[in-house]
């Protein structure tokens, strides 16, 4: 019983201990950018979901063309990591996860075809804010270190995040959120 109960407690702080305490702006950075990795992995699984659900073309083809950045976005994370001489690794996101798990909710809810991309629009620049604020951060830090390799390839993924912000701005004040008011009527 004794060696079942080592066994347990050292295979469960093994898999499922927290990240020890970063004890310098490096660590820091290092756990910003895993974390960051694991928010462009679940946006890879979220985005094709959004196209699905959106009813303007307009709207669909930005969260495809969102999709195949995102793509990009997580080989050059990769990139930075290993730039860095750490393994291209994630931990969980627990901020976006609960940003999807709202966007989750307006997939399921039956709404008004303009509403319904009114509201896609609200989940998707949600994710962008965050990520910007992220890519933000990230990309100081890496500044400040002297990290150029990473710094390029950090900057490159945060102005599509910006650009993908804008053109989410610029679909819901060029028609989407006018449509949506429409239907309330």
């Amino acid at each position: 019983f004794l060696k079942q109960s080592v066994f347990l407690a050292v295979y469960f702080l093994s898999h499922f201990s927290m990240p020890k305490a970063p004890q310098s702006l490096h660590d820091v950075f290092l756990l910003e950018l895993k974390d960051l990795f694991d928010v462009e992995k679940r946006l890879m699984k979220a985005l094709p979901k959004m196209v699905k659900a959106a009813n303007n073309t307009e709207l669909k083809q930005a969260f495809r063309d969102h999709l195949d950045e995102t793509m990009n976005h997580v080989v050059r994370m990769e990139d930075a990591l290993i730039s860095l001489g750490e393994k291209p690794k994630s931990i969980p996101c627990e901020g976006m996860k609960g940003i999807l798990e709202e966007g989750e909710e307006i997939l399921k809810m039956k709404m008004p075809p303009a509403v319904k991309d009114a509201a896609l629009i609200a989940a998707a620049q949600k994710v962008e804010h965050y990520e910007i604020a992220s890519y933000g951060t990230v990309c100081e830090y890496a500044r400040l270190m002297g990290h150029t390799e990473a710094l390029r390839l950090l900057k490159e993924t945060m102005d599509e995040e910006e650009k993908a912000d804008g053109k989410l701005s610029a679909l819901a004040k060029g028609g989407i959120n006018e449509a949506a008011h429409r239907e309330e009527k």
